[in-house]
């Protein structure tokens, strides 16, 4: 049996993600892949030793999980439920500094546009998908959100196991509020299932860190699928 939580331990929590590059750490991590130690400090602007002691403390506190192969080291997110956390914090938190460069802004645009929220889509992308399905009665958000029967047909022809989904113990459907829109995109084991589709198909497709772009013939099959445009997704005519 677990003890509940006390102001000590909540504390203790907040304390890791109170150090900016610790919170880079894990935002960097959002994208549900598993970094080395070095990429993490190069990607927090840090030394390796720095990045080092940053790490231990965040695999000490249960946010991160670590596996070694020969020298390296891999950090993922410990799972889900801390990956909704840093999610929830982004949410609070509200946008960052301006970027300066033309990099960062091109980098801090794109990920708008379309990224990874751990394992589902998120961002500009995230979001006309999730207004989609519930434009064509596919997700209902009319008491909370659920897959409808038309939903999982739509699934099904995608080749996703619904059935299966169903037997695990992560929720079907639900929603996640995203920290750029500030609008609900599709999470849950549905969501996951939808973005690893849509990954597969070559339909999307990851560019740097989080950021994933629409290819040409993705956009094709979202139009046919969703009847989503371009424009709904924010992408300028070319």
């Amino acid at each position: 049996m677990r003890t509940p939580a006390d102001g000590a331990s909540i504390a203790r929590l907040a304390g890791l993600l109170a150090d900016p590059t610790r919170a880079g750490m894990c935002l960097a991590l959002m994208d549900g892949r598993a970094w080395t130690a070095g990429e993490l400090a190069t990607a927090t602007g840090v030394a390796r030793s720095t990045a080092s002691e940053h790490l231990d403390q965040l695999v000490a506190g249960g946010l991160l999980a670590q596996e070694r192969q020969g020298r390296h080291r891999y950090l993922r997110l410990a799972g889900r439920a801390a990956a909704q956390l840093v999610e929830s914090l982004a949410v609070q938190a509200g946008p960052g500094t301006t970027p300066q460069s033309l990099r960062a802004v091109t980098a801090s645009e794109a990920l708008a546009r379309g990224r990874t929220c751990y394992d589902h889509l998120a961002g500009r992308l995230g979001v006309a998908v999730m207004d989609a399905l519930a434009d064509r009665d596919l997700v209902s958000v009319r008491r909370g959100v659920a897959l409808t029967d038309a939903g999982e047909r739509w699934l099904h022809d995608l080749g996703v196991d619904v059935g299966g989904l169903r037997a695990g113990s992560r929720p079907l459907v639900r929603t996640c509020l995203d920290w750029t829109e500030r609008r609900p995109h599709l999470a849950g084991a549905a969501g996951a299932a939808l973005c690893t589709r849509l990954t597969d198909n070559g339909w999307v497709e990851r560019t740097t860190g989080r950021a994933m772009r629409v290819t040409d013939p993705g956009h094709r099959a979202l139009h046919r699928l969703l009847g989503l445009t371009r424009a709904d997704l924010g992408v300028v005519p070319r």
